[in-house]
């Protein structure tokens, strides 16, 4: 198990940490597109609406809230990894260690690289969600009188 995980760990963490960076991308960009397109007159009632302006946000804030955990999952086998070849060893080199510790350390960095990003993001989409309502909420109004 060792050997599978010394082999593999950073390719697993890795492709995780891009799916999702894809997928919070292709999330984002298909609601950026879906706000420039939206007619808001198509719309009779505020909770359809909603529902249609925050569709896949969700999976940006899942993703931005859980990548820094995938990271740290692989930080963790990392640190695992170092350690059970530390055990191995009958020649403790202290440079042995730190490099060990220092490269698990990376899969935590990259999980905040995919988490930051996505977390502005939703923040951003939320904040237009928030504009297109109240515009809707405007001409609603506008209709009444």
């Amino acid at each position: 198990m060792i050997d599978f995980l010394r082999a593999w760990l950073d390719y697993i963490v890795f492709g995780i940490l891009g799916l999702m960076s894809f997928l919070m991308l292709w999330f984002a960009f298909e609601r950026l597109i879906y706000y420039w397109r939206v007619r808001l007159g198509d719309f009779d009632h505020s909770d359809t609406l909603h529902v249609a302006l925050t569709r896949n946000l969700t999976w940006i804030s899942t993703i931005g809230s859980n990548a820094p955990y995938v990271g740290l999952l692989g930080t963790v086998f990392g640190i695992l990894i170092t350690f059970y070849d530390i055990g191995q060893s009958t020649n403790i080199e202290p440079a042995a260690i730190m490099t060990g510790l220092a490269l698990a350390l990376k899969a935590t960095a990259a999980g905040l690289l995919v988490a930051i990003p996505s977390i502005m993001i939703y923040n951003g989409l939320l904040r237009k969600v928030d504009v297109l309502s109240a515009n809707w909420k405007r001409l609603q109004s506008n209709e009444h009188l």
